[in-house]
């Protein structure tokens, strides 16, 4: 099973935590015409983590870097669930079932139904579970 297609790039972007920072990370994507398909803040001691999928990761990267922002990659995946209650309890149950940790996630919900984005600490095991649950996994694909 190719695994690889189903594991995203994921842009974080470290950043102190003001007035105007998520502007100008917003700013600096659109003038290179990136568009930021998902993304979630958290905060911490002042600085915040921006989290986002943004169908051009490489070229977020060399922007934001440019501007001075501390960027990082990370691979997540991207799970199809139902956008109804206990939606979210069948794919955690399915890597709680496997031992797999949930390290972060979040979602959003469209005409397509709902989706949860997952950091896990064992991304190979997890793609495995889940499709061999009947769980559908969107494709890096979808987003770059």
């Amino acid at each position: 099973m190719d695994t690889q297609k189903f594991i995203i790039r994921q842009i974080s972007i470290f950043s102190e935590n003001r007035p105007g920072r998520l502007a100008a990370i917003a700013h600096a994507l659109g003038e290179e015409n990136i568009n930021i398909l998902a993304f979630s803040i958290a905060e911490a001691n002042g600085f915040g983590v921006v989290r986002a999928l943004v169908d051009k990761p490489e070229k977020a990267h060399d922007k934001l870097q440019s501007l001075g922002f501390n960027i990082a990659f990370t691979d997540v995946i991207a799970v199809q669930m139902k956008d109804q209650p206990g939606g979210l309890y069948v794919v955690a149950k399915i890597l709680g079932d496997a031992g797999i940790n949930i390290e972060y996630s979040y979602a959003y919900s469209g005409k397509e139904g709902a989706v949860l984005i997952l950091r896990v600490d064992q991304v190979e095991d997890a793609i495995k579970k889940i499709r061999n649950s009947g769980a559908v996994l969107l494709e890096r694909s979808v987003f770059h």
